[in-house]
C-alpha cells in the first residue's frame, strides 16, 4: 500500500498511551475530534490513489473522490462550525476543542491534505498515466497544432456562451455560485466607452465538459486531455478586445449548504424547502480557493467580496477543482486500467419469477450489496404492483436516483389501484430538489406523500407489503442498511432482510402509522426506533455486556458502522471495556473513541476498510451470554442517527442468516491485511497488520468469490 502521510495534526497532550487507566470516562483526551477524524478518512481515501494494487483510472477516481469529500466537509462541517462561533455557541465538545479551535486544527490538516492531494497527482498519477499514453496537458505543454485547434475550439465552442463581467460602479461584483469555476482577469487599458479598465470575471460555462477531448489527429496518442480552465485562461485576451490581459486566475468559492426554514412556522415544507434551494449556491461563503500565482491584492479583494478571512483562503499548485478529472475516465476505453466488471449474484432458488410471497412465508432472505443482486426487491415490488390480492403497499424514500425502477413501480401499483403511502424525506441534503419533484410525481399518480416528521429526517430503510390470503390478512417487509437506490447498490455493501415474520411486519407497520398518523407509539416487540428507544436499547445493551462480563459470562461485541461520535455510546464501550469485554470495531469513517488505552480501552479494536465498494452495512452484534443478538439498521452511532432521526433497528434471527453475518460482515473483513487500517490510541490509522501471513487477503475480492448463486 503507498505511503501518504497521517492527515490529521494532533497536539501531544492529547495521545492516548499518555492516558492514565484511572483517569474517568469523561475526560475529554479519550475523545477524538470529529471533525479532525473525518479529515483523517478523507486521507485514507486518498491513500487509494498511490496504492499500484488499485488499477490506475480508479486511482485516479480515488484522488476526484477526495475533492468532492473536502467539498462537502466544508459545505457542512466547517460551515456548522462557523454558525456556532457566529451564534455564539463556543461550548467545547467531548473532545474538549472549541469550535474556533477545531477550526484552526482544521485548517492546519487541510492545507496538509492539499498538499498531498496535488502531490500524488503531479508525483505519483500523471507520469504513471503519462507512461500508459493518457496526458492532460498545460499550456505549457501544448504544441503549435494543439494550441490552434484549442483556440478553434474556444472561438467556435466556449466564446458564444461566455459572458466576460467588467468591474466598475455600474457592474458591481456579481453574485457567484458555490463551487462554480471562475476566473479573475487583470487587464490594462480603456474599454469601448473610454473607461479604464482594471478586472474582469470570466465564469466556466457550467454546460459544457470541463475536460477536453483532443482529437488524436492533432496529439501523440488517443488520450490527451486539456482542462477547461486552462484554455479560458490561455484565450481570455479574446475577450477583452483592445486592452491588455496582464493575469488570468482561477478562483472558486464554497458555501454553506444547510438549508434554513423553521419547519414550525411554515405550512408548506416543500415549496419552503423550493424556494430555499434557488438560494443555496449563494449562501454564506465558507472558503476560497486560489492558484498559488494569484496576486495577493486580487485574492485580498476576493475574500472581501465574500467576506472572509486569510484562514479561509487555501491556495493550490494546480488546476482549481480537480474533482473534474474524472470526467476523463468516462472517456478512456481502457478496461485494464479500471476495475473488472462483475455481475452481482441472485440465488439460485430466487432466479426467474418465483412467487415472492410464497418464499418469504417459508424463509427469511438477507440480500448483502452489491454482491447480491438489488434486483430480488425490485421484482419484490413489482410483483405487489401486480398482484390483485396485494392491498396496500408503503415505503421510505431518503435517496433513490432520477430515473428510480422503485418510484415507476410505486406509481404503477398506484395506477392498479393498491393504497400506496410513500414517506419522502424532501430533506436528504443534496437531494432535496430530486425528492421533491418524485414526490410531486408520486401524487400526481395517486400516491399518498407523507413528508417525515418536523424537525426530524426519515432515514429508516422500509418497504411493507399488505397482502389478503385465504384467511388472513399478511404483510411482508423489507428492511435495508442502504437506499432504495440501484444505482448505489452496486457500489456499496449494505445488507436486505426480506420477512414476513408477525411481530417485525407489525412493529413496521406501527411505525409506518406513526409516520403518517403522528400518533403516539407504545410496545414496538421487535425493533429499536429513534428517536425514542434506539439509543436507550443500546446503552442497556452494552451494559449487558459489561454485567456478564463480570459475572464470568460469555460476553463480546462486534459492530460495522460508518461512524461511531456519539460520546454516551462511546463512554458505554470504554466501561465495557474495563470489564474485559472484547469489542471489534469496523468503522468506516468517524471514529471519536481512542482504542487501546491501557486500563480504558485495551479489550478494543477498531478497523477501517476502505477499498472498490463504500462500506455503508451497519450491523450490531451482542454475544448476550452465548445467546447471540444480531441487529441491522439505517443508523450510525452518531448524535443525530440515534436522537434527531427517525431510524429502525431489526433482528436478524434465521441461524442462516447469522452465519452469513459473522463470517461475510465480521471475520472476513477482519482477517483483511490488503485494504485495512487499524486505528491506534494515538488516533491515527496504520494498515492493518499481516499477523505474519504474507497471503494476500482482501476482503472484498474474497467475498466476491465466495458469495455465489
Amino acid at each position: 500500500m503507498g505511503e501518504v502521510a497521517s492527515i490529521s495534526r494532533r497536539d501531544g497532550a492529547r495521545q492516548g498511551p499518555d492516558i492514565p487507566g484511572t483517569v474517568g470516562l469523561r475526560d475529554p483526551r479519550l475523545y477524538i475530534n470529529r471533525e479532525l477524524s473525518q479529515l483523517e478518512f478523507i486521507g485514507r481515501v486518498l491513500r487509494q490513489a498511490v496504492d499500484e494494487q488499485v488499477p490506475l483510472l480508479e486511482r485516479l477516481r480515488f484522488l476526484c473522490i477526495t475533492c468532492l469529500l473536502v467539498d462537502e466537509f466544508f459545505e457542512v462541517r466547517v460551515a456548522s462550525l462557523k454558525q456556532r462561533i457566529q451564534h455564539g455557541a463556543a461550548r467545547p465538545e467531548a473532545d474538549g476543542m472549541t469550535p474556533s479551535g477545531t477550526l484552526q486544527a482544521i485548517r492546519d490538516a487541510v492545507l496538509h491534505l492539499v498538499a498531498e492531494q496535488y502531490r500524488v497527482l503531479d508525483e505519483v498519477l500523471v507520469p504513471a498515466l503519462a507512461a500508459e499514453e493518457i496526458r492532460f496537458l498545460a499550456p505549457g505543454d501544448w504544441t503549435g497544432r494543439q494550441r490552434d485547434w484549442l483556440h478553434k475550439h474556444f472561438r467556435d465552442e466556449l466564446m458564444p456562451v461566455l459572458s466576460p463581467l467588467g468591474l466598475d460602479p455600474v457592474h458591481p461584483f456579481p453574485r457567484i455560485l458555490s463551487k462554480s469555476l471562475n476566473c479573475a482577469v487583470e487587464l490594462r487599458g480603456k474599454d469601448a466607452f473610454g473607461r479604464d479598465a482594471s478586472m474582469a470575471l470570466v465564469r466556466a460555462p457550467r454546460s459544457l465538459p470541463r475536460v477536453i477531448h483532443i482529437p488524436a489527429s492533432h496529439t501523440r496518442g488517443a488520450h490527451d486531455f486539456v482542462l477547461l480552465g486552462a484554455v479560458l485562461q490561455a484565450f481570455a485576451a479574446d475577450l477583452f478586445p483592445g486592452m491588455e490581459v496582464l493575469g488570468s486566475h482561477q478562483f472558486r468559492v464554497t458555501r454553506n449548504s444547510e438549508l434554513l426554514v423553521d419547519e414550525d412556522e411554515i405550512e408548506n415544507l416543500a415549496s419552503a424547502l423550493e424556494g430555499e434551494l434557488a438560494e443555496r449556491g449563494f449562501a454564506a461563503a465558507v472558503r476560497l480557493e486560489t492558484t498559488t500565482t494569484c496576486p495577493p491584492p486580487i485574492e485580498k479583494f476576493l475574500a472581501s467580496q465574500f467576506g472572509l478571512q486569510p484562514d479561509d483562503i487555501y491556495h493550490y499548485s494546480g488546476p482549481v477543482n480537480l474533482n473534474r478529472l474524472s470526467e476523463a475516465i468516462t472517456l478512456i476505453d481502457r478496461p485494464d486500467l479500471k476495475y473488472p466488471v462483475f455481475e452481482p449474484v441472485i440465488r439460485s432458488y430466487l432466479a426467474g419469477e418465483p412467487d415472492w410471497f410464497d418464499v418469504l412465508r417459508r424463509r427469511d432472505i438477507m440480500l448483502h450489496h452489491p454482491y447480491e443482486s438489488f434486483q430480488p426487491v425490485i421484482d419484490l415490488l413489482r410483483q405487489a404492483s401486480r398482484d390483485p390480492q396485494v392491498l396496500a403497499i408503503s415505503q421510505t424514500l431518503y435517496r433513490t436516483g432520477i430515473d428510480s425502477q422503485i418510484v415507476n413501480l410505486l406509481v404503477d401499483a398506484a395506477r392498479n389501484g393498491k393504497d400506496v403511502t410513500v414517506v419522502v424525506e424532501i430533506r436528504a441534503r443534496f437531494d432535496e430538489e430530486a425528492n421533491i419533484s418524485l414526490a410531486t410525481r408520486l401524487q400526481r399518480a395517486g400516491v399518498q406523500v407523507v413528508y417525515g416528521v418536523v424537525g426530524r429526517k426519515t432515514h429508516a430503510k422500509m418497504l411493507m407489503i399488505v397482502r389478503r390470503e385465504t384467511r388472513q390478512i399478511r404483510k411482508y417487509v423489507h428492511l435495508g442498511t442502504g437506499n432504495y437506490h440501484s444505482g448505489t447498490a452496486t457500489l456499496y455493501t449494505d445488507i436486505g432482510l426480506l420477512t414476513s415474520d408477525p411481530e417485525i411486519t407489525e412493529d413496521v407497520s406501527l411505525v409506518f402509522r406513526q409516520l403518517s398518523g403522528r400518533g403516539r407509539l407504545y410496545g414496538l416487540k421487535r425493533l429499536m426506533h429513534s428517536p425514542f428507544t434506539l439509543h436507550k436499547q443500546l446503552i442497556e445493551k452494552i451494559k449487558r455486556e459489561e454485567k456478564n462480563a463480570r459475572e464470568g459470562l460469555p460476553a463480546g461485541i462486534d459492530v460495522k458502522l460508518n461512524a461511531l461520535t456519539e460520546p454516551k455510546i462511546i463512554k458505554a464501550l470504554y466501561s465495557a471495556s474495563r470489564a474485559g469485554v472484547p469489542i471489534r470495531l469496523l468503522v468506516r469513517g468517524m471514529c471519536c473513541l481512542r482504542p487501546g488505552v491501557p486500563g480504558v480501552s485495551e479489550t478494543i479494536e477498531v478497523r477501517s476498510v476502505i477499498g472498490r465498494f463504500l462500506e455503508h452495512a451497519r450491523i450490531y452484534r451482542f454475544e448476550n451470554a452465548g445467546d447471540a443478538e444480531y441487529w441491522g439498521s439505517s443508523a450510525d452511532w452518531m448524535e443525530r442517527n440515534l436522537v434527531q432521526r427517525v431510524e429502525v433497528a431489526f433482528p436478524i434471527d434465521d441461524p442462516a442468516l447469522r452465519e452469513r453475518i459473522d463470517e461475510e460482515i465480521f471475520n472476513i473483513p477482519w482477517r483483511d491485511n490488503m485494504i485495512g487500517w487499524c486505528l491506534g490510541a494515538d488516533g491515527t490509522y496504520r494498515p492493518n497488520p499481516s499477523s505474519g501471513d504474507v497471503k494476500a487477503k482482501h476482503p472484498q475480492q474474497r467475498l466476491l468469490k465466495v458469495i455465489k448463486p
